[in-house]
């Protein structure tokens, strides 16, 4: 007998159109969803000359983007690249993007992205997003400052830094801090001086879809009272990703469920991955996902060993956070301790627990229950090289690479049951490029896009993940949306 799935994560059905007695309201375009990837497709549609509406549950939008650092991805030679003394060509980012977006990754959308880039740049200036002409050169999670540029994924780590010359290529608003809440206010306003109307606190119950199977409209509840708006040429999901839904979670990506600090906002619930499921979209991808356990800065952790519990390297450490954390779940089976002596050891950005710490790596070893002389001979053998500089079995930049050789020695718990490990999905519904939603077939779904974390997007895969692919692909293919709906064919 097959186990019974919970409801929430099975498809939602549709609404049909025949028994919509009266439609309370009617627009050329409606978004589902004001994230980033909502907000960048009603200013593309309301550009276009569409009538536009964006519903959003919140109160205000935002989703997952308002809570994130706001770094965007975006390369090819753009002003701050160019201002900042880095060279960068639509061929060397291309190179680089084809292995961050993972490998089962749309090749259309990785070419579109990059071949559009500067282009892009150009769209969220045009918008008021102001960007500063600043290289901020420690390896961090985001900048601090309102400095802007940044090597925000695996550029410069073996071997993504074989495949393609290293480039930074994140690129943070001008804003101290985190950076996501201000893109969005600056797109509340563009949207709003565009005539888009936006109607908060008013959540999608379904889709609606007439008898030959296009999607005309929507279901909506606002105040207790139930709405049906109707939709002249195509609804967008901009809904976010599913990480907020356990059930989903549980069902689609049980890796994932394992992290218990789900990145998102509420809104990330999958409603808009339910409902594209509801009218035929195919849904793909859904297993992978991102997690992450920030174990830097400070950037002096990064020369430390990070051990399985056994006592056995498996990454370069140098890597993103992401493709770290993933090699922590799947090389050493969710335990891994970070080595540090006393020159290296500072205060994580996340609290993590000290496993031990003691005058030599001998009595490191036992005090962790690491098989003997198996860390030992790790260290020992990572010394030898490290004094030439050299990390000849996984490749560590020789920036990174220093003997650990003065006592105390420490070892950090990065095990998924003993520090914070967080997590976003990275599945949603199959689309082209242009956004419309396809069956398992391959058939587009007449009259129904989607972006953002509601689609199979930019990126695919955690573990080849670069900060800013979320938010620029997001943008970037939720513009693709909002123009292709805007020159829909419109329902009679």
């Amino acid at each position: 007998m097959s186990p019974k799935i919970d409801p929430n994560a099975l498809p939602s059905q549709p609404r049909r159109a025949a028994s919509i007695e009266t439609w309370d309201d009617e627009f050329e375009v409606v978004v589902v969803g004001f994230g980033v990837a909502g907000g960048a497709a009603a200013i593309e549609a309301a550009r276009a000359g569409a009538k536009t509406l964006i519903l959003e549950q919140a109160t205000r939008g935002g989703g997952a983007t308002a809570l994130s650092e706001g770094t965007i991805y975006f390369g090819g030679g753009t002003r701050v690249q160019n201002a900042t003394g880095f060279e960068d060509s639509y061929e060397n980012m291309l190179a680089h993007v084809r292995a961050a977006a993972g490998p089962t990754a749309d090749p259309e959308k990785v070419r579109l992205y990059c071949e559009q880039s500067l282009e892009h740049f150009a769209f969220f200036e045009s918008i008021g997003v102001e960007f500063k002409d600043t290289f901020f050169a420690d390896k961090v999670i985001f900048p601090p400052t309102d400095d802007c540029l940044i090597y925000s994924g695996n550029e410069e780590a073996w071997p993504f830094s074989q495949e393609a010359k290293p480039v930074p290529r994140g690129h943070k608003p001008k804003k101290q801090g985190s950076a996501g809440a201000y893109i969005i206010e600056q797109m509340i306003d563009a949207a709003t001086k565009l005539g888009v109307l936006i109607r908060n606190e008013t959540r999608v119950r379904t889709l609606v879809r007439d008898d030959t199977g296009r999607v005309v409209g929507v279901v909506t509840k606002h105040e207790g009272r139930e709405s049906a708006i109707r939709a002249t040429r195509g609804v967008i999901l901009t809904t976010g990703g599913f990480i907020m839904n356990r059930a989903m979670v549980e069902h689609f990506a049980p890796d994932l469920a394992k992290c218990r600090y789900p990145i998102g906002s509420d809104g990330c619930d999958g409603s808009g991955i339910r409902m594209g499921m509801g009218v035929g979209g195919a849904a793909v991808n859904m297993h992978e996902g991102l997690m992450t356990t920030a174990f830097f800065p400070p950037v002096t952790h990064i020369k430390g060993l990070l051990v399985s519990a056994q006592g056995q390297r498996f990454i370069n450490e140098d890597c993103y956070h992401g493709r770290v954390t993933d090699a922590i779940a799947q090389k050493a089976d969710g335990r891994a301790y970070l080595i540090v002596d006393d020159t290296l050891y500072g205060q994580s950005i996340v609290p993590y627990a000290l496993a031990g710490v003691e005058e030599t790596i001998e009595d490191l070893e036992k005090s962790l229950g690491i098989p003997e002389g198996q860390l030992v001979h790790t260290v020992a053998s990572y010394n030898r090289a490290a004094e030439r500089g050299e990390d000849p079995v996984f490749h560590k930049a020789g920036k990174y690479v220093t003997p650990l050789v003065h006592p105390p020695f420490a070892a950090l718990d990065l095990s998924v049951d003993k520090s914070v490990w967080a997590t976003f999905t990275l599945g949603g519904l199959d689309t082209q490029a242009t956004g419309e939603v396809l069956t398992v077939d391959g058939q587009v779904v007449p009259g129904l896009y989607a972006a953002g974390r509601a689609s199979a997007g930019l990126t695919r895969s955690g573990r080849y993940y670069a900060s800013g692919m979320s938010i620029g692909g997001g943008s970037f293919f939720g513009r693709q949306a909002g123009k292709a709906a805007a020159k829909a064919a419109k329902v009679d």
